[in-house]
């Protein structure tokens, strides 16, 4: 268990760069979805990727999406918290280079 009840962590960056990319609205949308019972959504500092902004980082799985928006939160919630299958568009090349 990551955090008590909690499978799996949304880590949503809140630094500086991915907020100017709109990492608070990636962040309400996350809280607002209609998320799995075992998955929990937290803010963070900086990841490191500064240059794919914003950046979301799932737990236990090590899956990095890149660039991602409001917008596509929906899509993500429903295809791989609930689906089990990561969207391919938003993975970051770097943590994922063959896909």
């Amino acid at each position: 268990m990551i955090n008590g009840e909690h499978q799996r962590c949304v880590m949503v960056c809140q630094h500086q760069s991915c907020q100017v990319q709109g990492a608070a609205k990636v962040l309400l949308a996350f809280h607002m979805a209609d998320l799995p019972d075992d998955t929990l959504v937290m803010p963070t500092g900086c990841q490191g990727q500064c240059s794919t902004s914003p950046t979301v980082r799932i737990i236990p799985e090590e899956i990095w999406y890149c660039r991602v928006q409001s917008t596509d939160v929906p899509l993500i919630v429903e295809q791989h918290l609930k689906g089990g299958k990561p969207v391919k568009e938003k993975l970051h090349p770097r943590f994922h280079p063959n896909c």
